[in-house]
């Protein structure tokens, strides 16, 4: 036969009996405060983690993780041409975390219309390019088709140039370049495409690597750069640096006029905004916790008050201290399982509703993205599950420790 676990039978004894109505009250106070609690930690961690993967998905799928181009292209998007056969392009290869690389050419220009105009920048690229991005974000139309035995006009433009255009899948458009002498190109619109951030969308178009050479007067092996896709996004800082040393240590002069630039680099504003929410985080999580532990230990203290005189009697029948402490542990431990999980329902059930629906609108100039994104990492909501689990219990063994100062002579004697 088992050994009975007296504190933990006393415990759910205490749980089904019958308490004071202040002890009903602060212990619903309690609960609530854990439930409410663990939800807006929980809502908190969904929409950091949705900025983060949203707006790092949107501009590694349009600009890639790395860039290698001409140093000049930090302060002006129209440059001289690097040649595409450089001596780098088998050393990348051999680089811990390649994924994938392409070729680009890019010039500005100007998009016109019947009753206006818009500045938008022209990317041509190649056969090798990755559309898998631009697949998820197409709302109209068809990819434009890119071959390396034919050369077409196709061009994939956004949803929000096209509305302010009036424009629509298989109308043809004129864009004009600012070039010496000024030129000028017409292309069919293939598809139409929305990814909900405005850098990209007021302004890049895609079309065929070969109409953006022929437009900057390039020959076929002149680009503006390689665009490269790491398989770890978080380590692109560590792959930009390994590739810029391993280039300086070719010790090629040709080298010289080409910069190895990463993603957080050219958009640092973005970046350190989306590392300001990991403190807004920490903030929401610490103040909830303590809101929580506050009004568990006040629960807590309303039942040991409550419940002297079986903490003197306990006392009396030769149960120590802590077996005592125990008990009231056990029972702060079954308050908080029951807030949390319905924190966990009001939290997730909030989050996959505003993920499904997008019920929360945004407004894009000043956060990058037009409904508050979520992201559910199923790995984080269980550590935090069993941090604030864990926090919670072992706060109540300070007031517990009230259970040490009870006399039972006196709290029998004062019942009798």
């Amino acid at each position: 036969m088992g050994k009975v676990n007296t504190s933990y039978f006393l415990a759910r004894r205490l749980r089904t009996s019958q308490g004071g109505r202040r002890n009903s009250v602060m212990v619903r106070i309690a609960t609530l405060s854990v439930s409410i609690g663990l939800a807006v930690m929980i809502i908190a961690l969904g929409v950091i983690y949705g900025f983060k993967y949203r707006i790092t998905g949107q501009l590694t799928g349009s600009m890639a993780h790395v860039r290698i181009a001409h140093l000049e292209l930090a302060d002006n998007p129209q440059t001289d041409p690097i040649s595409a056969d450089q001596p780098f392009l088998d050393l990348i290869l051999e680089i811990p975390g390649f994924a994938a690389m392409h070729r680009y050419v890019q010039t500005p220009g100007i998009l016109r219309g019947e009753d206006s105009f818009q500045g938008i920048l022209l990317k041509g690229v190649g056969a090798e390019f990755d559309w898998a991005f631009f697949r998820d974000a197409l709302v109209a139309g068809d990819l434009p088709v890119v071959s390396d035995s034919t050369r077409n006009r196709d061009i994939l433009i956004s949803q929000r140039l096209a509305e302010r255009m009036q424009l629509s899948v298989g109308d043809r458009i004129e864009l004009m370049f600012l070039q010496q002498p000024p030129r000028r190109d017409q292309y069919k619109i293939s598809g139409i495409y929305a990814t909900e951030m405005p850098d990209i969308d007021n302004a890049l178009l895609l079309t065929d690597i070969r109409n953006v050479q022929r437009l900057n007067k390039w020959e076929a092996g002149e680009i503006s750069g390689y665009e490269i896709t790491t398989s770890d996004f978080g380590q692109i800082s560590s792959f930009s640096h390994t590739l810029f040393e391993r280039l300086v240590q070719l010790n090629d002069p040709r080298l010289n006029e080409l910069v190895v630039t990463d993603l957080k680099e050219s958009h640092p504003l973005i970046f350190d905004w989306l590392a300001t929410h990991n403190l807004n985080a920490l903030i929401v999580i610490v103040v909830m916790l303590l809101v929580a532990v506050f009004n568990m230990i006040a629960a807590m203290l309303i039942i040991l008050l409550e419940k002297t005189s079986l903490i003197g009697i306990l006392k009396a029948l030769g149960m120590d201290n802590s077996a005592i402490q125990r008990i009231f542990i056990y029972r702060s431990a079954h308050i908080a399982l029951r807030g949390m999980i319905w924190g966990n329902l009001f939290g997730l059930a909030f989050c996959y509703i505003q993920q499904y629906t997008g019920l929360l609108k945004l407004n894009a100039d000043g956060y990058f993205l037009t409904v508050v994104p979520i992201h559910i990492d199923g790995a984080i909501i269980a550590l935090l599950n069993i941090g604030v689990f864990a926090v919670i219990v072992l706060m109540q063994v300070l007031p517990t420790r009230i259970v040490a100062r009870v006399e039972p002579e006196k709290t029998i004697r004062f019942d009798g």
